[in-house]
């Protein structure tokens, strides 16, 4: 077949009348999929229905939890009033949960069981989760009984010729009253990559090169469930719980060449680096409705994440045997327990009222080891045979107990105008202990005013002013493994840390085209920010060059987001949905080291997206393509003895899908087509990066290589 018959192929194929247009709901800024809707496209999950929506193909949505998630040691802790971004519900109702979110429940969800979609634009007291750029609501059947059963495996081939196979299975289903998604998965964890270094003295002369192997072998097995119970007209619980395991090594192998002698010389290295994982969460989400329309909420979840890290670093000589030169353990465990409780009433016909309070505890117990090679000193066995050293604040407990006591108010001003204002007052207590000891309090008003105005149907206008308290990472209190410098091995800690804090204010404009043709939305936004985190120094002396995590003083950032999803229609390809994005974005402030003005730490200065998806339901099968290209030239981060920045090459991944008469749909990805190289210029100085002259410029380039997978899955 030629190719020109081939593409008039394609043509013909894909030239069909679109599925059922979109539905309106009951509020204007409600758009509704009914579930014939996505007919002709043969989904298999709610995923497969969601990503054929205009704007939700790439959404890449947050989770259930109403907040940012995640691992709380890093902060992403509590659950907040809402994310700002997409939020998922099934049924009108997020998970229980934070780590175990509703978005990665969707795969697990058949096509059979959805009702219909809701793209929910507005805001309303009805809703489970408040505060966010839009909401999407899967709403499933209400069926007597039903159940479904999901499966996928999954075959990875990396460019070390490496094959490595996944696995998933759920069972998801309801029976009366009762709703339950139970769920297993495999993943490999698998990356292999190759890292080239060269670097130049002072005077520019050669100093060395470096050529590093890297492979990462760390499967996950993850149990899941979430399970939902009617407890009468007016009752609701709703429990989750989730385990995983993820245990594996790490393992690099190091030649560095040194170019300063003649002839050069080698040092050969190899690094074993074993990690054991293990995580829980359990979560419950009680819910009561009064005759009179009032709600009562009640929302627990615990969760633990253990972590026990240790690298080992051995020199290889030329008869192969060799020496431990490099101990560093770091073991940490993570806890978190959250109650938030709320309850919601209408005070007027067109003004309700929410009011609540969440408490949080989270707790980081971390410990590092570290002991060198040394002629002095005395060896130890819990330090790997070497001799240990004193690395401060290596052994710290830091605790957080937090309270936020909340009101939420929302006004139907007209048809076509909401107000809904949030009131939230957050006051906190941090207490380190162990090798250093220190307790702070803090308290902070957090208000936040959104207006949305409907223009018309189709055009919607969306502005916020919030004043946004950015959560404390733990991990920045205590002294932590530095993954990305191999002359520091050890990252300070700093038992002073202040939260970051900015009051930001956007402007949002949403077009949905008729007939379904797609949506256009553009956001610009202006911040200014408060005890902007970035590195800080802490040197004694010229002989003790120290840096950790501080904050640095204020800065401003503003820019534009503009994205739009369209289907070719004007081009006879209604089944063609092209998805561009457009972020620039500027930010300032002053650093600590050189006292210039500069950008916030690695921050890009922009980012083009562009992704499609072609459907051709007469063949049961569709295709696209992702391009992602940052704005480089301006991801600097600087340090008290060296300054770097980043560059990348762009990433394309290439998908095919084929649906067949049994419902079994296989999958073929590539990923990283065009290798998406990431690169890093660093810039070592003799002392004090102000002061001393350059001592070594490094150039550092990563190659992952061509990422292949072919993937079966359906359901029964």
């Amino acid at each position: 077949m030629s190719l020109r018959v081939f593409l008039l192929c394609v043509v013909l194929s894909t030239h069909s009348s679109l599925s059922q247009a979109q539905q309106t709901g009951e509020n204007d800024s409600t758009v509704v999929y009914p579930a014939d809707y996505f007919t002709e496209w043969a989904p298999i999950t709610a995923q497969d229905m969601l990503s054929r929506i205009p704007g939700q193909e790439d959404s890449g949505p947050r989770g259930g939890g109403g907040g940012p998630g995640g691992n709380p040691a890093s902060g992403g802790r509590g659950l907040g009033s809402g994310s700002g971004g997409t939020e998922i519900l099934v049924n009108g109702k997020r998970t229980a949960g934070k780590n175990n979110a509703t978005s990665s429940l969707l795969s697990s969800i058949a096509a059979s069981q959805v009702r219909e979609i809701q793209i929910i634009r507005g805001t309303s007291a009805d809703l489970d989760v408040r505060g966010s750029a839009q909401v999407v609501n899967v709403v499933l059947f209400e069926e007597l009984a039903s159940s479904s059963i999901a499966y996928e495996a999954r075959m990875e081939y990396v460019h070390d010729d490496t094959i490595q196979p996944n696995a998933s299975l759920s069972l998801s289903g309801q029976d009366g009253g009762f709703n339950y998604l139970l769920g297993y998965e495999r993943r490999s964890g698998y990356r292999h990559s190759l890292a080239n270094e060269s670097s130049v003295l002072g005077d520019f002369s050669p100093n060395d090169q470096v050529l590093e192997n890297r492979t990462q072998d760390q499967p996950t097995d993850e149990l899941t469930a979430n399970l939902g119970f009617e407890l009468g007209s007016n009752s609701s619980i709703r429990l989750n719980a989730l385990y995983a395991v993820n245990d594996g090594d790490t393992n690099v192998d190091r030649v560095t060449t040194d170019l300063t002698t003649t002839p050069p010389s080698y040092l050969v290295e190899n690094e074993v680096i074993p990690q054991d994982r293990t995580n829980w969460e359990l979560g419950g989400d009680y819910e009561l409705s009064l005759n009179n329309g009032d709600r009562f909420k009640l929302l627990a979840i615990a969760n633990e994440d253990d972590r026990i890290n240790t690298r080992r670093r051995f020199q290889i000589f030329p008869d192969d045997s060799r020496e431990l030169n490099l101990y560093l353990n770091t073991d940490s465990v993570t806890q978190e327990r959250i109650v938030r409780s709320s309850y919601t009433t209408d005070l007027f016909d067109s003004q309700s009222i929410e009011f609540g309070i969440e408490r949080a505890q989270t707790i980081l117990d971390s410990r590092l080891r570290l002991g060198t090679l040394s002629s002095t000193g005395t060896p130890s066995a819990e330090h790997g045979g070497l001799t240990p050293v004193n690395v401060a604040n290596a052994n710290s407990r830091v605790e957080e107990i937090r309270y936020e006591p909340f009101a939420i108010h929302n006004w139907q001003i007209n048809p076509q105008m909401t107000l809904e204002t949030t009131l939230v007052y957050e006051t906190s207590e941090i207490t380190q202990t162990g090798d250093v000891s220190n307790k702070r309090d803090f308290d902070f008003v957090k208000p936040k005013f959104d207006l949305r105005y409907d223009v018309t149907q189709a055009f919607q206008l969306r502005g916020t002013i919030e004043h946004i308290v950015n959560q404390l990472s733990f991990s920045d209190f205590v002294a932590s493994n530095d993954e990305e410098d191999e002359d520091s091995n050890t990252i300070a800690g700093n038992k002073n840390l202040r939260q970051q804090t900015q009051w930001r204010y956007s402007l949002n404009t949403e077009y949905r085209f008729a007939d379904d043709i797609g949506v256009v939305n553009a956001e610009f936004f202006y911040a200014d920010h408060s005890d902007v985190i970035d590195f800080i120094d802490l040197s004694t002396g010229p002989d003790d060059l120290r840096s950790a995590r501080g904050n640095i003083g204020d800065g401003t950032e503003y820019g534009t987001n503009i994205n739009a999803s369209i289907r070719m229609d004007m081009i006879g390809l209604p089944n063609l949905l092209v998805s561009p994005g457009l972020n620039l974005q500027v930010s300032e402030v002053t650093d600590p080291f050189l006292g210039i003005e500069r950008r916030f730490r690695l921050y890009q200065r922009g980012r083009f997206t562009f992704t499609f998806r072609h459907d051709i339901p007469q063949w049961r099968a569709n295709w696209g393509m992702q391009y992602f290209d940052r704005t480089d030239g301006g991801m600097f981060a600087y340090d008290v003895t060296d300054f770097e920045f980043a560059v990348g090459e762009p990433r394309v991944n290439f998908f095919a899908e084929h649906i067949d008469s049994r419902g079994l749909t296989y999958r073929l990805d590539i990923g990283a087509i065009t290798d998406g190289t990431q690169c890093r210029e660093r810039w070592r100085y003799e002392g004090h990066i102000a002061s001393t002259p350059l001592k070594e410029l490094e150039y550092r380039c990563t190659h992952t290589g061509v990422e292949t997978s072919l993937r079966i899955n359906g359901t029964f």
